[in-house]
């Protein structure tokens, strides 16, 4: 719907008739907004105008594109929240941090049983790898 503007230019309006309450954006059309706010003369607000859309959402989307986020829900990847990686994150260190412990552990033992075998303590035991019973 046009409707005639004072300056004499016409203004397009969108009419939204149904009991949806919110406009879905896919995320090629919001992927493609966000780049036109980083070419060169172009701004949030004036392609938030062009889009119909508010410049607090433009710039929301531009924050979720430099995270990337914004390209992670483009190609249909899951994306989590940056909480939970942080977490995730601090796991994995904590794990990586207990399999040194325990591969140190198992080297001190090794050493302790060929140290035994050697000395003669250790006359036959057939639960070690390598033993004839």
């Amino acid at each position: 719907m046009d409707m005639p503007m004072p300056s004499g230019r016409s203004r397009e309006v969108e009419v939204i008739t149904g009991v949806q309450r919110r406009r879905r954006w896919t995320p090629e059309q919001k992927l493609e907004w966000v780049r036109r706010t980083m070419e060169p003369g172009m701004s949030v607000s004036l392609v938030a105008r062009e889009a119909g859309i508010t410049a607090s959402q433009l710039f929301q989307w531009r924050k979720a594109y430099t995270e990337g986020s914004l390209v992670a829900v483009g190609a249909n990847e899951p994306v989590v929240p940056a909480s939970e990686l942080q977490e995730a994150l601090r796991r994995v260190k904590q794990l990586e941090a207990a399999l040194g412990r325990k591969t140190l552990e198992n080297e001190i033992l090794k050493e302790a049983v060929d140290f035994a075998k050697s000395k003669k303590w250790i006359a036959r035991s057939p639960l070690l790898p390598g033993e004839e019973q």
